[in-house]
């Protein structure tokens, strides 16, 4: 399959988030915004495309990594197709320039270098399309942020904002306001967490030229995105006003497509740095587009593509 034709697919998804929500079926961004918190590894391309194909899926995989897990693929089930880098070797142009001095490293310097040499075509399964040995049982936060509200607090500050308490910003549980954010006094860790995160996104988001490009409306709509992501992926229920996504943007997809994988980027940059530590995992790297489901996708930062 041509990459042409993968990129007409991607914005096919986008188109169809439009139409759904101009007939006013707005769950559907509900849907696509949970994608990006259960596969927040994946570029915003790959989170489009699997969330179109199988809106439900949970936990995806390639073939040979399931079977190595126990787990194989049912008879007549259909993949979900995504995007998989391809890594080769390449020798850089200054490795290719002749020299008349040899250096002690200079057998190191002539080694070709791993790079992003293209894209192709592969196919994954959702857990549900497999059947085999049952998967450890992980264990589900459900309301309760600690660790990550530690390591939410730890990013904010890597990122030279201040955050503050304070009782006289009621009714509002948050303010941000250029590196810094105000947090309502005796909220409750869950409800602080999602308001810490709300406010981050905006610094992270509408700090720079966006600002000006976008309306209140759609900064606020943004930030509760990003936090309806980070939430749904550390395992808190939280609501989201997003529903009226499409009428902030006057029914243009590429606008929405642009404000989506914003929030996208942002929402995965926070889970990277909140999430704990995995347990170091041999995957083999002749399964491209195969990683292991536990506990979240393990991509190579070349996947980070935008398409």
């Amino acid at each position: 399959m041509k990459l042409e034709e993968i990129n007409n697919r991607t914005k096919d998804a986008v188109n169809h988030l439009v139409e759904e929500l101009e007939s006013g079926k707005s769950e559907v961004l509900t849907q696509y915004l949970s994608a990006m918190a259960r596969f927040h590894n994946y570029s915003f391309g790959n989170v489009m495309l699997i969330a179109r194909q199988k809106p439900h899926a949970t936990n995806v995989a390639g073939i040979r990594t399931w079977n190595s897990l126990g787990r194989f693929v049912k008879r007549g089930e259909k993949g979900i197709l995504i995007l998989a880098p391809m890594v080769g070797l390449r020798r850089s142009r200054q490795n290719e320039i002749a020299t008349d001095i040899e250096t002690d490293n200079a057998a190191d310097e002539r080694k070709p270098e791993r790079q992003l040499i293209g894209f192709r075509a592969v196919y994954v399964f959702d857990i549900s399309q497999t059947e085999g040995k049952e998967l450890p049982t992980l264990t589900e936060v459900q309301g309760d942020v600690s660790g990550y509200r530690e390591r939410l607090f730890e990013f904010v500050q890597s990122r030279g904002v201040k955050v503050s308490y304070s009782e006289r910003i009621a009714p509002a549980k948050g303010l941000s306001h250029g590196g810094k954010i105000t947090l309502l006094s005796g909220m409750q860790p869950a409800e602080e967490f999602s308001t810490l995160v709300h406010e981050i996104g905006h610094e992270m988001l509408h700090r720079g030229d966006r600002r000006t490009l976008t309306t209140k409306q759609v900064r606020e709509t943004e930030a509760e995105a990003v936090a309806f992501v980070v939430c749904q992926s550390v395992g808190l229920k939280n609501g989201t006003s997003s529903q009226d996504y499409i009428q902030l943007w006057h029914g243009d997809a590429n606008l929405l497509r642009e404000s989506l994988e914003a929030v996208q980027q942002t929402a995965a940059l926070i889970l990277g740095a909140i999430a704990p530590k995995p347990e170091p995992v041999q995957e083999s790297e002749s399964s491209p587009g195969a990683y292991s489901p536990l506990p979240t996708a393990e991509l190579t930062a070349a996947e980070s593509f935008q398409f």
